[in-house]
């Protein structure tokens, strides 16, 4: 009966886990205990704060919107913040910072490429005084010879 009284409450507060969390670009793996139903965001924030109390380096910081946890086995997409660590069916995790933002690449059309290529001529080529020969002759003080 008491070894029943025990399950009951273990299983109405969760199951625990040993997790190991590889932190990218670190010595070796962390290692804690998490609730089955605690989310990854909350594992990730866990992750951090022992991390930084550990010392270990590289230093990451505390942000934990700045990080990704990934599931090695699971595919190379990330884990959402919302669902639980338990129910990914795995004890080993990966923890990588997310990569910058990349640049939007706007699409140009005939008219920006000659606006960006006038405005690249510096102002003493444009005015015609000469030609560009001349011009860079004037401004690095240099000799060209012309065949």
């Amino acid at each position: 009966m008491l070894h029943y009284k025990q399950k009951k409450t273990q299983t109405s507060k969760g199951n625990r886990l040993l997790i190991s969390v590889t932190v990218l670009g670190s010595a070796g793996p962390l290692r804690f205990v998490v609730n089955e139903e605690e989310l990854v965001n909350a594992v990730i924030d866990t992750a951090l704060k022992s991390y930084a109390r550990e010392g270990r380096l590289p230093i990451l910081g505390s942000d934990l919107n700045e990080f990704l946890l990934y599931c090695p086995n699971a595919g190379s997409d990330a884990l959402s913040p919302l669902d639980t660590i338990g129910s990914q069916g795995t004890r080993n995790f990966m923890l990588c910072k997310k990569p910058p933002p990349q640049p939007v690449i706007k699409k140009l059309d005939e008219n920006d490429i000659k606006l960006s290529v006038k405005e690249s001529v510096p102002t003493a080529a444009r005015k015609g005084n000469g030609t560009w020969k001349s011009w860079l002759n004037k401004s690095l003080n240099l000799k060209i010879s012309s065949h």
